[in-house]
């Protein structure tokens, strides 16, 4: 299958399989575990951070995160878009007892400080405490710039708040920046970064912070029923997408922006030239079904997700000439 639904739906590669194969294992509850506990201690220093935590999803690191900063009858500010907002299922307000309280995104994916600011509550009986500013970065594909998150820092330290990064796709804004991830996440508190992604393990995430935080999300991970046992393989996954997988990145992004010149050529489509990573967004003319198509090319073994806008996905299992397949396959269809 050619599948552009998202970058989560990367496979292993032989390589990584054998690391995996190869990974000694233990009880990672006991913290016995040697393979989780080489991804920690090197994620530790590849992130710059004291503390470091294997989790089973982003959604879960995400969750962790708020959980560890904030306290019941807290509240965290986000994007109207922040994935952990929008897509995690309400985790923090249904398990966190969190109250999350949304910004409008501006176009670049960028929160205003002006409007966060007005939206921190004072210290008064009647209002949640505001404890914790989250960003996400990509966002929707696009990629909050350096200057952004220094200002986020200066924001938060004033207004005696901690910063969280949602980094599912961190990787994908240093690649795009030409930096190191440490530019990036050196502004935060703490933050998660997704393996199964374009990184291309099958599973998991980690959460990074300091040791007291990281302690308290350890726990929690626990109650939540994320407590593994021989993870070990799987850790052994994320570890050589850590190793391996961070620079071809840039291949992603150079077919995503194929992908998007040439559909913007298609007739009946219109593509948003202004994302830089491995989303493509695109809009349609009404005189195409996009349910239609979206079933028609699934039986040419193509995936894409029919909606409104239309969310094209670049990542490791996409190839150049998988892209034309599609873009042929799309024309002799409209």
């Amino acid at each position: 299958m050619i599948d552009f639904r998202s970058d989560t739906v990367t496979r292993p590669s032989k390589a990584m399989r054998d690391a995996m194969h190869n990974a000694p294992v233990g009880d990672d509850v006991y913290g016995d575990d040697p393979s989780v506990n080489e991804l920690e201690a090197y994620a530790r220093k590849r992130f710059d951070f004291d503390a470091a935590l294997y989790c089973s999803s982003g959604t879960q690191a995400n969750l962790l995160a708020l959980m560890a900063h904030c306290e019941r009858g807290d509240e965290y500010i986000c994007g109207q878009n922040a994935h952990n907002y929008k897509f995690e299922g309400g985790g923090a307000a249904v398990l966190g007892s969190i109250q999350p309280q949304p910004i409008e995104n501006e176009k670049d994916g960028s929160l205003c400080f002006n409007k966060v600011a007005a939206a921190i509550k004072p210290n008064d009986c009647h209002f949640a405490n505001t404890r914790l500013l989250s960003l996400e970065n990509t966002i929707g594909g696009k990629v909050l710039p350096l200057e952004y998150l220094a200002q986020a820092r200066d924001f938060v330290d004033t207004h005696n708040l901690a910063l969280h990064l949602d980094g599912a796709r961190a990787f994908n804004a240093a690649v795009d920046l030409n930096v190191d991830i440490t530019a990036i996440t050196k502004h935060f508190d703490s933050v998660s970064i997704c393996l199964s992604k374009g990184l291309g393990a099958p599973i998991g995430s980690l959460l990074l912070g300091s040791p007291a935080l990281i302690d308290k999300a350890r726990r929690w991970r626990k109650v939540l029923g994320g407590g593994m046992r021989q993870a070990g393989m799987l850790a052994a996954a994320g570890q050589y997408a850590l190793e391996h997988n961070v620079n071809r990145l840039q291949d992603d992004h150079a077919n995503a922006r194929y992908l998007a010149q040439k559909l913007n050529k298609l007739s009946g489509f219109t593509v948003d030239m202004s994302n830089t990573t491995n989303m493509v967004y695109a809009t349609y003319s009404s005189s195409i079904n996009i349910e239609e198509l979206a079933q028609a090319l699934k039986l040419q073994g193509i995936l894409f997700s029919p909606s409104k806008q239309l969310r094209l996905v670049t990542h490791l299992d996409i190839t150049r000439e998988d892209i034309d397949t599609f873009l042929n396959a799309l024309a002799a269809h409209i």
